[in-house]
């Protein structure tokens, strides 16, 4: 098991850097000047913007650039905002925890509700609850989550009272609720399926015919051979959703006013501040890579078969 931990994180090295390489890429191949564009439409001295970009490292070619990144990266510099002059470290300790805690807090419920959801529906296939669920799946997956976070805004806050529109302090998790439901409501629709499908496939399986054979508790032929067999694919899925769950929240962060990731992000894109997209996106790389570590892992606890060498 060491060794393979050992193997998977020099394979993580690579990647990373491609990734970060693509980003910043990306982000240097973007038409206009983000010097010229912190002034506005004011005239400014040709001088001072080449003063600027010369304090910045913005007058060095691509992989200079590139290179001193990396390098301050790795050292913990994430570079400097160039609106606010603030480190980038700075403003992703400011918008990184909010939207870990509403990440969590979908990912909690996601985790409560999908999988509860899935193993009702699998056990009774082809039924009424089995076609109401696919209804409200069908329904969730089929909304946009504007249109979703607008709607729960009238519904929760202006016409039942239940909780305030927007959310005033990041740090309360009721007002992270409404939009926490929101943001993992696309991702309750493909949980549910997927374990339901997974259930029913793995019902018909013959270890859990031999299970029930043998006379075994039919709680515990659920819970122990049933469900535990049929998480696998949902913990892949489970996985790589909690990056997308950080990395998705641009459009739920901008409806319910959330001070977050997305919204930096969204923000330092008009702004065309490449240093803090980069930032946040790296952040975001290390926890896709740090969650599909974890689910490898996991394969072994759900499945004894599995044995990594």
């Amino acid at each position: 098991m060491g060794r393979y931990v050992a193997r998977r994180l020099l394979q993580m090295i690579p990647v990373f850097i491609g990734s970060t390489f693509l980003i910043f890429s990306m982000m240097f191949a973007l038409p206009g000047d983000p010097v010229k564009a912190l002034f506005g439409e004011q005239h400014i001295d040709p001088v001072q913007v080449a003063q600027i970009k010369q304090n910045l490292g913005l007058d060095q070619p691509f992989m200079v650039q590139y290179w001193d990144y990396l390098t301050g990266l790795f050292q913990g510099d994430f570079g400097t905002q160039i609106a606010s002059q603030r480190p980038v470290a700075d403003v992703i300790a400011d918008a990184f925890p909010v939207t870990v805690r509403l990440a969590l807090f979908s990912f909690v419920f996601l985790v409560a509700v999908g999988i509860p959801l899935g193993v009702i529906a699998g056990l009774r296939p082809n039924t009424v609850t089995d076609r109401t669920l696919l209804f409200v799946a069908l329904l969730l997956v089929s909304v946009p989550s504007f249109v979703l976070g607008y709607f729960a805004q009238y519904v929760f806050a202006f016409q039942l009272g239940w909780t305030e529109p927007n959310v005033q302090d990041s740090t309360n998790y009721g007002q992270l609720l409404l939009p926490a439901i929101v943001l993992a409501a696309l991702s309750l629709a493909y949980v549910t399926r997927l374990t339901r499908t997974s259930v029913a496939e793995n019902l018909r399986a013959d270890y859990v015919r031999t299970a029930i054979a043998k006379g075994l508790p039919r709680h515990r032929v659920i819970g122990v051979h049933l469900v535990r067999n049929s998480m696998i694919p949902v913990v892949t899925f489970l996985g790589v959703e909690i990056g997308t769950l950080m990395a998705g929240a641009v459009v739920t962060e901008g409806v319910f006013n959330v001070q977050g990731v997305g919204r930096t992000v969204f923000q330092a894109l008009i702004r065309r501040e490449g240093s803090t997209v980069v930032g946040i996106v790296t952040l975001l790389v290390l926890v896709y890579l740090a969650a599909s570590l974890i689910v490898d892992l996991l394969y072994a606890v759900l499945d004894p078969r599995i044995r990594y060498a």
